[in-house]
């Protein structure tokens, strides 16, 4: 009898899982933005794009303070991309829809997160021009962080979404729909969502603000460990046989 593999009917409710694991882990991104944007010098912790372009409009306008903190975030973020692809490359099966390994990252994310909340706390949420940098260059490594960890499930991003954009109205124009699309709209609607209420703690109770950002991030987190298999065998109730 040919030996047959395992049993497809529920690759589609993994990929369904990772999907909404995605669009969580983008309201993350949304409140760590908007918090850098309107309380650490008018600069993107995840935009980096916005970054180059804020560090090229400092030299035009020879603005110090402008191309110090655009500086923090681009060189935060890239700390935090040669500190999660080393471990978001570790992967254990290489057709699984989430590796383990990519959850591994995004304890790296949190703690990085954790690092930059106590901060926010010691400063009352008021930090100073050391401080501010610091908090700047944590958020810009976490984000860093991430955006390697999501690079390993393919072509997806919680970050970056100037492609995901073009791939969605591309898609909506020419009628040729990908699989992804609706992941794409969720993401997309995930990081305003995420800037939205990022915005609003940040005007009326900014010492919240860290939990803002912590939240989703855990619960991506916690839900992938039930996730992996051998936990997802001991939480199944036993049938009697």
């Amino acid at each position: 009898m040919p030996v047959t593999g395992p049993p497809a009917p529920e690759q589609p409710r993994h990929i369904a899982t990772r999907d909404g694991l995605l669009v969580l882990l983008t309201l993350t991104t949304g409140a760590v933005d908007v918090s850098s944007y309107l309380h650490l010098g008018n600069v993107f912790s995840s935009v980096i794009t916005g970054n180059l372009v804020l560090l090229g409009l400092s030299a035009a306008t020879l603005s110090a303070s402008l191309a110090v903190h655009s500086g923090a975030a681009l060189a935060g973020y890239s700390v935090g991309v040669l500190i999660g692809a080393p471990i978001a490359t570790r992967r254990v099966n290489s057709g699984e829809t989430w590796p383990l390994s990519v959850t591994v990252t995004l304890v790296a994310e949190f703690c990085v997160l954790g690092g930059f909340s106590a901060g926010w706390e010691l400063t009352g949420g008021s930090p100073g021009s050391t401080a501010e940098l610091l908090l700047i260059a944590a958020l810009a490594v976490a984000m860093g962080i991430q955006s390697a960890a999501v690079r390993e499930l393919g072509g997806m991003s919680t970050t970056y979404l100037t492609g995901t954009l073009t791939a969605v109205v591309a898609e909506l124009v020419t009628r040729d729909r990908q699989p992804g699309l609706v992941r794409s709209g969720g993401v997309l609607t995930a990081i305003v969502a995420g800037a939205v209420i990022g915005g609003l703690v940040a005007g009326h109770a900014a010492g919240w603000l860290p939990a803002v950002m912590l939240t989703p991030l855990a619960a991506v987190i916690i839900i992938s460990v039930a996730r992996l298999p051998p936990v997802r065998d001991r939480l199944r109730p036993r049938r009697d046989r």
